[in-house]
């Protein structure tokens, strides 16, 4: 991700109370603390499958570190799934290949369906492939970005299944 999106798209893409600034980093929830500077001292990442929020450490002597939710544990502790999923596409495409296209109502790029589905961004890129080479999607280019979207067949499938 950091050599695709750089290092601000990284560091906000760890949680929505992140924020990349030109001197650091800003934790939305930490009210005392707001601004982290990082004046070279760098920044230990550490994702954890056992928050659920963020931690942070910012006291020295230690080294500034941010612990964030791994991504793909909603498997692992059972959350909701936030895509729907219907049996019979489910069982057609696989539940995975399931999410995909029904989380394309609107042309999405390969790491924003990773990140909206929890998912390894290889893996989506996998499914991806599949589902094009079944003519279910198709992919354009938009700026320096892959789109990916439903063909009719891909849409007939998805308003098929519900």
């Amino acid at each position: 991700m950091i050599g695709e999106h750089g290092w601000a798209t990284t560091i906000e893409s760890l949680h929505p109370s992140i924020a990349w600034r030109a001197d650091g980093i800003e934790i939305g929830f930490f009210l005392p603390v707001g601004n982290v500077r990082l004046a070279g001292d760098g920044l230990v990442l550490i994702p954890s499958v056992f928050v659920g929020n963020i931690a942070a450490h910012l006291q020295d002597p230690w080294p500034r570190t941010l612990v964030y939710p791994a991504r793909g544990t909603a498997a692992l502790w059972g959350e909701q799934e936030t895509v729907p999923q219907p049996d019979a596409l489910t069982a057609l495409v696989g539940r995975a290949r399931a999410w995909l296209l029904l989380a394309l109502d609107a042309p999405a790029s390969t790491s924003h369906l990773a990140r909206s589905l929890a998912m390894a961004p290889g893996a989506v890129g996998d499914h991806l492939a599949i589902l094009r080479g079944a003519r279910l999607l198709v992919r354009a280019r938009s700026g320096r970005s892959v789109l990916y979207r439903r063909t009719p067949l891909g849409e007939v499938l998805v308003a098929g299944s519900g």
